[in-house]
């Protein structure tokens, strides 16, 4: 069995969403300076590095973090090769049977450098999110900080994908992964009342 970690890692290099809260790790205490232990700290956006957006995050009355169905981040996925577009065509998905991998993960190559932000992104074109809903998709993860453009107010592939009852991952590394059927476990932490979670995410094959 084949292991990929498909996480990106968390450390002060990695770019923050413009205007957002960056990612840092500081000792807290130390054994080189007379503790017992050694003791970690965290700051950050839920929103850095490989997350869940919870519904919350674009829906003021949707589901938060701690209220995420877990077997929606567990099970069979779809690595899918989406590099070269602006848009991501229902086309890249063209004769896939979505029902036995109702999980599907875009990989664009539209975000290999973490330490950048990128300025444009590829996005699903409209109407992808409908049909993936119709086809019993339950999660869509892309290897990007969002499934909308960047500079968008109005997050139209969010709520889209919402509307069709998928569930979203963002910030994913899949320069690795080639396309193809995979076990996704993804599962997000179980923040009380957060708007996203971080999570580490690794695809199995057999």
């Amino acid at each position: 069995m084949n292991i990929y970690d498909i996480s990106r890692l968390l450390d002060s290099t990695l770019a923050p969403w413009p205007g957002d809260r960056p990612f840092r790790f500081e000792l807290t205490a130390r054994q080189s300076e007379g503790s017992s232990v050694n003791v970690g700290a965290i700051s950050s956006s839920v929103h850095s590095g490989t997350h869940v957006d919870a519904p919350f995050h674009y829906r003021s009355d949707g589901p938060r973090s701690d209220a995420l169905e877990l077997s929606t981040y567990l099970g069979p996925a779809l690595v899918v090769d989406a590099r070269g577009r602006e848009q991501i065509p229902w086309e890249v998905l063209a004769e896939q049977d979505l029902a036995r991998t109702p999980r599907v993960l875009f990989r664009t190559d539209g975000w290999l450098d973490s330490a950048r932000f990128p300025e444009q992104i590829p996005v699903l074109a409209p109407g992808v999110a409908g049909r993936l809903g119709e086809s019993g998709v339950l999660l869509v993860g892309v290897d990007l900080p969002s499934v909308d453009q960047i500079d968008s107010k109005h997050l139209p592939n969010h709520h889209a994908l919402d509307a069709a009852g998928i569930r979203i991952l963002e910030g994913l590394d899949l320069a690795h992964v080639p396309p193809g059927p995979y076990e996704l476990i993804a599962l997000p932490l179980k923040l009380v009342g957060a708007d996203g979670a971080p999570v580490r995410a690794v695809l199995r094959s057999p």
